[in-house]
């Protein structure tokens, strides 16, 4: 899969840096005549857990003016039950809430750690839970404006193309069935990876939109992670943009070495057989760009950020503003992951206090200005 990238990129080149000041003609741009939602943000926390914490209005109507116009909401499967009138009304009112204030909706749904591990290890019984919950929760998305509600089939699917192909069929089938107008939103299996549609269909339905996440390169997106024994969780202060002869590089991997961490150090080198500049993010795009031509499909970019644990805040900025660039010049949607935890870019949903500037400027501005 690396190596596949790494092609990609030695054959793609500089002349890809005109993705970065030019639209790609006959790129697909919309979905039944709508617009692909964009210049959004994630907002987990809220359904995909069982105490889950609304935003306030007050930060919802600061987030809309100051440029979002688009909500990804995670949706958990345990939350939904054909039984739970008051669950799925406080869905729906959710939903509606954001709506009014202007935003764009996507409907997320992002398997439960029970539910991901029955799609990998028993995949009967998680596919019917998954076809259960759409059969339940379409109920919802009906009942919600075809014009920004856009139901996504399944986060991440964890399964290989082979088995997601046929289930994301049945899903789409259980949706549209309800739901004939809403624009639906599926990726490709098992990360929504850009090398991963390379030979995936899209849906024979003519309103749909593909999902991608890029979180590359991921030792310095995910640097300092804290819930897995990764190398990632020992990698820290890599700046962006960088090569192997970056000298805050070069010494981050001397002092691993030193410490006895190759793995970590091997990590660092691997990723940096190209360097993580703008022109390596432009060189990935192309690719996507070249597949929704292709085959005449809208794509959104609907994950991508920098955990803010122990990466410089320039660094960080630069990374977002270069991917939210790239994307925007290749005509492609974006939100950004996520609002107010580990990759956010404000300290609390419930305070207009503490909105970080520069990160919001990252993702709007067309220089590093602030």
């Amino acid at each position: 899969m690396a190596m596949s990238r790494r092609d990609a990129l030695a054959l793609a080149g500089c002349s890809l840096l005109t993705a970065l000041s030019l639209p790609l003609p006959g790129l697909a741009q919309v979905a039944r005549g709508r617009a692909v939602p964009s210049r959004g943000f994630n907002l987990p926390g809220w359904f995909d857990r069982k105490d889950g914490l609304a935003p306030s209005e007050a930060v919802l109507e600061k987030l809309r003016q100051t440029g979002f116009e688009t909500v990804r909401l995670p949706v958990n499967d345990t939350l939904i039950s054909a039984g739970d009138t008051a669950g799925l009304r406080h869905i729906h009112d959710g939903v509606t809430a954001l709506v009014r204030q202007g935003f764009d909706v996507i409907v997320d749904m992002h398997p439960s750690a029970d539910l991901h591990a029955a799609l990998r290890d028993d995949f009967d019984t998680g596919a019917g839970r998954t076809i259960q919950a759409w059969t339940t929760l379409r109920d919802i998305i009906a009942d919600l404006p075809a014009s920004s509600v856009y139901p996504e089939l399944l986060n991440e699917p964890p399964m290989g193309r082979a088995a997601w192909l046929p289930l994301r069929d049945r899903l789409a089938e259980t949706v549209r069935s309800k739901c004939p107008l809403h624009t639906l939103i599926w990726g490709p299996a098992p990360s929504q990876g850009i090398w991963e549609l390379t030979d995936t269909p899209p849906l024979a339905d003519d309103n749909q939109i593909v999902a991608i996440h890029f979180y590359a390169p991921i030792a310095f997106t995910h640097q300092c992670q804290t819930w897995d024994t990764s190398p990632l969780a020992r990698i820290a202060n890599l700046p962006f943009p960088a090569t192997r002869e970056t000298p805050l590089v070069r010494e981050r991997i001397a002092e691993l070495r030193a410490a006895g961490d190759e793995q970590a150090a091997a990590m660092i080198e691997e990723q940096l057989s190209i360097p993580w500049t703008q022109a390596s993010i432009a060189s990935e795009f192309a690719g996507l760009a070249r597949w929704s031509v292709t085959h005449g499909c809208p794509v959104i970019l609907n994950e991508f950020g920098v955990l803010n644990f122990c990466v410089d805040a320039e660094s960080r900025t630069s990374w977002v503003r270069a991917v939210r660039q790239v994307a925007e010049a290749s005509q492609i949607g974006w939100t950004y992951w996520e609002l107010d935890q580990g990759f956010g870019f404000i300290q609390s949903r419930q305070s207009t206090e503490g909105f970080d500037h520069a990160m919001i400027a990252a993702l709007f501005e067309t220089d590093g200005g602030g």
